[in-house]
C-alpha cells in the first residue's frame, strides 16, 4: 500500500527545505519546534491497463445511465467535448488520458454507424490551444481524422450563431451554451481530474458557456462565501455550476467520463524534486546543486523554456463514466485517495513556495496576477475542513514575481495591472468599477476570438480567484518578487524566507507557528 501523506514537525535536526521558486528552487531552513512540513502521499499504482479500464467504464456506467454503446445510434448528433490545456501539470507524456477516452468513444460510435461527429475543446474563456496543444492532447490520430476537415472545434464564448440560450436556473443563472453542444442527441464530456474543484457539472458549466453564464459563478460574492473552491459542499462557485449544469441536462444528454491520476509528478531527471529531503541520496543532493545552480544561470526567457518543456510521468489511477453526479462522486473518492493528508490543527503562518506553471500560464509567462491567483486562489484552497492558516494569520509565497506579461496570451492582464490595480485592489470595487468595459471591450474579444488571448474578463475572475483569502489572510508576504509588482497587488515585499518571518510577527505576535505547504506534487489538507 502506498504511504499515505504526513506532516513532519521541524527539530533541530530536520535538514532543509526544498522551496519552489517560480523556474528555479531553494533549500530552506524553517525556526525548529514551531514549525511542520505537510508532504504529499506516495504516488498510486497506475492502473494496469488504461485502455481496458475506459472501455469497461463505459460499457459499465454509473448512475442511471444505459452504457454507451446504448446511446449510440446511425444518423445521431454526436459531440465528444474535452477539457483544454489548463491540465494536467505539468503536461502529462503521450498518450493523454483525452486521448484514450476519446478513441474508445470513437471506436464504439463507428461500430454504431455514427458519422456525425464533432470534436470541442471545452476552453470556457481560456485562450484558444495551438495545433500541437490538441495534437499532443488528442494523439495524432485523432488530430489528422478531424482537424483538417472541420470537426475538431474550440468553444468560442463569444460567438453570437454559435451560442442558445437554454433558459435560466431559479436563481436566475443565464444558462447560454455552445449550439453545437445544444443541438446534438448526446454529449460525451472526457474530463482529468486534477483537483477536486474540478468536474462534475463544473465542467460544461464553466467549458461551454458564455461570459454571460460563467459570470454567474466567477464573481466576487460567490468566491468570497466559497469555503473552499476545492471542496464542493461548502463551495458557492459549485453551488452555481451544478444548478446550471443540471439545467443544461435536462434539454441535452450528457454522457460523463472522468479520470484522475497519480501523483508522479515529475521526471526521473527531476526525481529529487518527488522526494521529502531526508531521502535524498548523493544523486539527488548533486542533482538539486546543478539544477538550481544552472537554473540560476538562465536567463528569464531561457529558464521559462527549458521548465514549460517538462513533460510528467503522471499516469491514471481511475476512470467513470455514466451520469454526471454518480460519475463526480466516484471521481472525488479516487482522487482524496491519491492526494489526501490529515492535518492536525491551524498555524499563524503559511508557506506556498509556487512553481513554474499554473493552469493559465502553459507555454507562456507567470504574471503577478497569475501568482495571485495560484498562491492564493489554488494553493489557499487546497484544503478541506478549515485553511491551514488561521483566521488573520500571514501567507507567505516565494516567488520571482516579474513584472512581465505575455503580450498574445494576456493582453487585458496588462491594463488590468497597469490601469485597474494602480486604482484599486478591492475585489468588489474591481468588479463593480471596471469588469464590464473589460469583458466588453471589442478588441479583446477580437484577440479572444481570433488570436490565442484569454477573454478581456479573465484578468478579473483570477484576482476574484482570491477574494476570500484577501478577507481571511491578515497579509500576503510574497519572498524574491519584484518590489514594484508586489506593492502594486497590496502584498508585501521580502527579500529572504527570514526576514518574511520577521515582518509576519508584526501581525501574528513573537514565535508564530509555521505550516509549510511542500506541494507539488499537489495535495489536498484535510484541517481538523
Amino acid at each position: 500500500m502506498p504511504r499515505p501523506g504526513f506532516v513532519l514537525e521541524v527539530d533541530r535536526s530536520t535538514p532543509p527545505v526544498l522551496v519552489w521558486h517560480g523556474e528555479g528552487f531553494r533549500l530552506e531552513r524553517l525556526p525548529a519546534e514551531r514549525s511542520r512540513v505537510v508532504y504529499a502521499p506516495e504516488p498510486l499504482a497506475p492502473l494496469p491497463d488504461p485502455d481496458a479500464a475506459v472501455r469497461r467504464a463505459l460499457l459499465e456506467p454509473l448512475g442511471d445511465s444505459p452504457p454507451l454503446p446504448e446511446l449510440l445510434y446511425a444518423g445521431m448528433r454526436l459531440t465528444i467535448a474535452f477539457d483544454d490545456l489548463s491540465l494536467p501539470l505539468p503536461p502529462m507524456r503521450r498518450p493523454d488520458n483525452r486521448q484514450r477516452v476519446i478513441e474508445a468513444v470513437l471506436e464504439l460510435a463507428a461500430e454504431a454507424g455514427v458519422d456525425d461527429v464533432v470534436l470541442i475543446a471545452a476552453l470556457g474563456l481560456h485562450r484558444r490551444m495551438t495545433d500541437a496543444e490538441l495534437r499532443h492532447c488528442l494523439g495524432d490520430r485523432i488530430f489528422d481524422a478531424f482537424a483538417p476537415y472541420g470537426a475538431l472545434l474550440q468553444h468560442d464564448a463569444e460567438d453570437p450563431s454559435g451560442l442558445v440560450m437554454l433558459g435560466q436556473t431559479d436563481k436566475g443563472e443565464d444558462v447560454e451554451v455552445n449550439r453545437r453542444v445544444a443541438e446534438s442527441d448526446l454529449l460525451v464530456y472526457v474530463n482529468i481530474n486534477l483537483v477536486a474543484m474540478d468536474g462534475g457539472h463544473k465542467s460544461t458549466s464553466t467549458g461551454l458557456m458564455s461570459y454571460r453564464s460563467v459570470r454567474h459563478h466567477h464573481n466576487v460574492r460567490t468566491l468570497q462565501h466559497s469555503r473552499s473552491l476545492m471542496d464542493r459542499p461548502n463551495s458557492e462557485l459549485h453551488s452555481s455550476a451544478w444548478r446550471i449544469g443540471r439545467l443544461l441536462g435536462q434539454q441535452v444528454r450528457v454522457f460523463q467520463v472522468e479520470t484522475t491520476l497519480n501523483n508522479d509528478t515529475f521526471p526521473s531527471q527531476m526525481a529529487f524534486l518527488q522526494k521529502r529531503e531526508w531521502e535524498w541520496g548523493v544523486k539527488d543532493r548533486a542533482t538539486f546543486v546543478a539544477a538550481s545552480r544552472g537554473a540560476d544561470a538562465l536567463s528569464p526567457s531561457a529558464k521559462r523554456a527549458l521548465f514549460q518543456a517538462v513533460l510528467s510521468p503522471q499516469q491514471m489511477t481511475s476512470v467513470q463514466a455514466g451520469e454526471v453526479e454518480a460519475v463526480h462522486a466516484a471521481t472525488i473518492a479516487n482522487l482524496h485517495r491519491q492526494q489526501l493528508v490529515e492535518v492536525e490543527g491551524q498555524s499563524d503562518v503559511v508557506i506556498f513556495g509556487l512553481p513554474h506553471v499554473g493552469p493559465y500560464n502553459v507555454g507562456s509567462i507567470m504574471n503577478p496576477i497569475l501568482v495571485m491567483c495560484l498562491s492564493l486562489g489554488y494553493f489557499f484552497n487546497f484544503y478541506i475542513g478549515k485553511p491551514l492558516v488561521r483566521p488573520g494569520g500571514v501567507v507567505i509565497v516565494s516567488h520571482p514575481t516579474p513584472w512581465a506579461f505575455h503580450p498574445v496570451h494576456h493582453p487585458s492582464y496588462i491594463d488590468f495591472f497597469e490601469e485597474v490595480l494602480s486604482s484599486t485592489t478591492d475585489p468588489l470595487q474591481i468588479e463593480k468599477l471596471y469588469e464590464e468595459r473589460f469583458a466588453t471591450d471589442e478588441w479583446y474579444r477580437h484577440l479572444y476570438r481570433t488570436s490565442y488571448a484569454y477573454h478581456g474578463v479573465h484578468p478579473f475572475y483570477m484576482w476574484y480567484w482570491g477574494a476570500h483569502a484577501l478577507e481571511y489572510a491578515s497579509n500576503t508576504i510574497i519572498v524574491g518578487g519584484n518590489r514594484r509588482a508586489v506593492r502594486r497587488m497590496g502584498f508585501k515585499p521580502a527579500t529572504t524566507l527570514a526576514d518574511a518571518l520577521e515582518m509576519a510577527e508584526d501581525q501574528v505576535g513573537r514565535d508564530p507557528t509555521i505550516t509549510y505547504f511542500r506541494c507539488p506534487p499537489i495535495m489536498l489538507a484535510n484541517v481538523h
